[in-house]
């Protein structure tokens, strides 16, 4: 029956490849399988992978820093500077590092697919190394970027200046701009598997929606507020409480109930008809 199995997912993943447009359950077995893999690694490989990714994360606010420095003050200067916080998600997903957002994906489908203690316990493990390794590498990135010289006095004041706008909302505000950014990210990964080439296209294009509709990332905006909070311009408290807490709800929520359950409620009975089959063989 394993031989069986593996033969299936071979030839899921192959249609995948071959198809434009594979269909929902194509999509649900290909994301879960990944999903399952990461649950099974090794906690060690999981907090290095989610280092890398915390530390890469700090090229979204570097690559904007440094447009924003060099662009006119100018309505459409924005714009451009946004496209620059896509360079962050464009090292960690095509570099297969562990982000948190992603995971509010990934391994929830085999959560799904599989409603017992075990699994959820996996969940939650694979959560918090992901999240803890993520949140040390902006701390380590934001400070190497606010106490080192190695970029001049014109960019500190532009990092300065973005990363204000992670702190700029009231609690609650910032939850739901939260929601659209775990929901959007969320919503990256489901559709990347059926990509192909336009992998790029597509992390980009979600990526720089975020940041141009201000919305809030846990891990992307924690470099902004480490940034803000090594430079004295604003506490511990303040990341915590207006950034942290209302962000990882957001996020968390808008990847977990918009994107892995409301998806999986689609390919539901398909899944189901799928495992009484494995049963029955």
């Amino acid at each position: 029956m394993a031989e069986q199995t593996e033969n299936e997912d071979a030839e899921q993943a192959e249609s995948v490849a071959e198809s434009g447009r594979p269909d929902a359950f194509v999509l649900h077995e290909v994301i879960r399988r990944e999903g399952d893999e990461e649950l099974r690694r090794r906690g060690g490989a999981l907090l290095i992978s989610a280092l890398a990714a915390g530390l890469s994360m700090g090229f979204s606010l570097i690559v904007p820093g440094v447009l924003q420095a060099h662009l006119p003050e100018a309505p459409w200067a924005s714009l451009i500077t946004s496209l620059g916080y896509a360079t962050g998600f464009l090292i960690v997903v095509l570099g297969r590092q562990q982000l948190f957002t992603e995971n509010t994906l990934t391994p929830i489908l085999p959560l799904l697919h599989d409603r017992n203690r075990t699994t959820l316990w996996r969940v939650l493990r694979l959560w918090g190394i992901v999240l803890f390794g993520n949140i040390v590498g902006t701390a380590a990135i934001a400070a190497v970027l606010a106490f080192s010289d190695a970029f001049e006095p014109g960019l500190h004041a532009a990092f300065t200046q973005i990363s204000h706008h992670a702190l700029a909302s009231a609690f609650a505000t910032t939850v739901i701009k939260a929601v659209f950014a775990g929901w959007l990210i969320a919503l990256m990964v489901w559709m990347l598997p059926a990509t192909g080439s336009a992998a790029v296209f597509v992390i980009i294009l979600i990526t720089w929606l975020v940041s141009m509709c201000g919305l809030s990332h846990i891990v992307a905006g924690s470099v902004d507020t480490f940034y803000l909070v090594f430079t004295g311009e604003a506490s511990m408290v303040d990341y915590v409480w207006r950034f942290f807490l209302p962000t990882l709800i957001g996020n968390v929520f808008g990847g977990t109930a918009l994107v892995a359950v409301l998806n999986f409620g689609q390919v539901a009975p398909e899944v189901e008809a799928q495992k009484e089959s494995d049963g029955e063989a």
